[in-house]
């Protein structure tokens, strides 16, 4: 069972889910809204809710969420080897030799398969 606490904090994060949705659409529609003004001051609104809307959705378990994911994946991306020059030439090379011989392959499967059918229903 729920304890109060947890229906109480469940009830708060939805609210601020819905109010940051409610301030992405208000900003959304400000935008169109607003067309006499400068696109420049338009813009500026629309990033201005944006960034309001993330910092409410931030406040919420699923933002907390959201957020230490981004932090843990950009930890795994600063521990990521990346190969070296030499080693993604090479890559590269064998992937360009592996397609071209399987290119050939095919062709040279084609041309097989269109002999067997011309013999076979003979058609000259």
């Amino acid at each position: 069972m729920a304890t109060q606490e947890q229906r109480t904090s469940s009830v708060l994060d939805t609210a601020l889910l819905w109010l940051a949705i409610a301030v992405l659409l208000a900003s959304m529609v400000g935008y169109y809204y607003f067309t006499a003004h400068t696109d420049v001051v338009r813009v500026l609104g629309l990033l201005g809710g944006v960034v309001v809307a993330v910092l409410i959705a931030l406040q919420t378990a699923v933002g907390k969420s959201a957020w230490s994911y981004c932090l843990g994946a950009r930890t795994e991306m600063r521990r990521m080897v990346w190969p070296t020059r030499r080693e993604t030439v090479q890559t590269t090379l064998m992937v360009v030799v592996v397609v071209l011989i399987l290119a050939i392959f095919i062709w040279a499967l084609d041309i097989v398969l269109a002999w067997a059918v011309t013999l076979l229903t003979g058609r000259v």
